[in-house]
């Protein structure tokens, strides 16, 4: 019998936020488990940009992972999410980390601004240790936060305050319009935190032939992940707040 040595390296992890005690407290959670590590932190948007832009296998300070808050000094973490992900400072290995933003649910009704610039999900800063590391691995694993309720309700609340002239609107029906009926009903499930497999049970497909679904909706509407998808699905109005 052979033993099998490998293991996989760590989940590397950047930490934004303007309170030292939030990052204590989440570099705590996050180092407790074997696959994940903290590798950098930053007080304010531009010490963010300032360190994945200087960061690489060299040093040894790569985020795979950025955990990022949202209302801070100097650059909030919106502007900082769309500057990291928008190809303003990429870092030099051109693999930008993927953001998870932290919010509070009744005072950030922009973080959907991040989402657009292809954050690839967010979370109450209430949320339990647990979620916030299945979060953490979601996001690696090129999947997005959108399952948990709270999530949900996040997600519903910010498209409901969508002023009925904004130009997303009308992006987003166009973009839909281009789905099949099959896929419009996938988008859907997706919008209410189906996952793949869940999704294969209730239209009584192989979970295959739903992940290709998946991978049409999102190229059809220009999503990078499943989490900018149902946004569209919500601002089109083909998802209801509350349904």
């Amino acid at each position: 019998m052979t033993t099998d040595t490998t293991t996989r390296p760590a989940i590397r992890v950047a930490l934004v936020d303007d309170q030292p005690l939030v990052r204590a407290g989440l570099r705590m959670v996050i180092d407790s488990q074997p696959d994940l590590e903290v590798v950098g932190e930053a007080g304010d948007g531009l010490q963010a940009l300032q360190l994945l832009a200087t960061s690489g296998p060299s040093d040894g300070l790569r985020a795979d992972v950025v955990l990022m808050d949202v209302r801070m000094p100097h650059l909030d973490g919106l502007s900082a999410t769309a500057r990291l992900l928008g190809g303003a400072t990429p870092p030099p290995s051109g693999d930008a980390p993927r953001v998870i933003v932290l919010t509070t649910f009744d005072l950030d009704e922009y973080v959907l601004d991040a989402i657009r610039a292809g954050a690839s999900g967010f979370l109450l800063k209430d949320a339990e240790p647990e979620d916030l590391l299945a979060a953490i691995r979601t996001v690696h694993r090129g999947d997005a936060v959108i399952a948990p309720s709270s999530t949900r309700r996040l997600l519903e609340h910010l498209v409901t305050a969508l002023p009925a002239e904004d130009p997303a609107l009308a992006t987003a029906h166009a973009a839909l319009s281009a789905l099949t009926e099959r896929e419009r009903e996938v988008l859907v499930l997706m919008a209410r935190g189906r996952s793949n497999g869940e999704i294969a049970g209730e239209l009584y497909v192989a979970e295959a032939t739903v992940k290709t679904h998946v991978g049409r909706i999102l190229a059809k509407l220009g999503a990078r992940d499943r989490v900018q998808a149902v946004v569209t699905a919500y601002e089109a109005g083909l998802v209801r707040p509350g349904a």
